[in-house]
């Protein structure tokens, strides 16, 4: 379906459309808080439950942050809307050399 009702003449269906994407994004936005909220309690329930052990909580912990960077990145801060390309290119970028950054000292340390 294509997007006419973004160029119309008509302010009124300009309005309706706005708000049906404003409703939209907003119903995103409370369900991915929620998301977030349940896998913050999660991690205390995993970090509080003495049957796991420390080798499993922690790369537990960073994958329930790393999804959590994800869900801040693309739903709070829109970078899953058109125009973003260029600072999701920076950011993608400044990921990848601090990921490289990281394993080369690791690298060195380790060996």
């Amino acid at each position: 379906m294509a997007n006419n009702h973004v160029n119309s003449t008509n302010p009124k269906i300009d309005l309706e459309y706005r708000r049906k994407k404003n409703a939209e994004d907003m119903r995103y936005q409370v369900i991915t808080f929620a998301l977030m909220i349940f896998l913050t309690l999660i991690a205390f329930v995993a970090v509080g439950y003495d049957g796991f052990s420390h080798w499993f909580i922690v790369p537990f912990i960073v994958l329930l942050a790393v999804i959590q960077v994800i869900f801040q990145l693309y739903y709070f801060m829109h970078m899953s809307h058109k125009g973003h390309e260029a600072p999701t290119l920076f950011l993608y970028s400044g990921l990848g050399i601090g990921l490289i950054t990281v394993l080369a000292f690791v690298t060195i340390v380790w060996w």
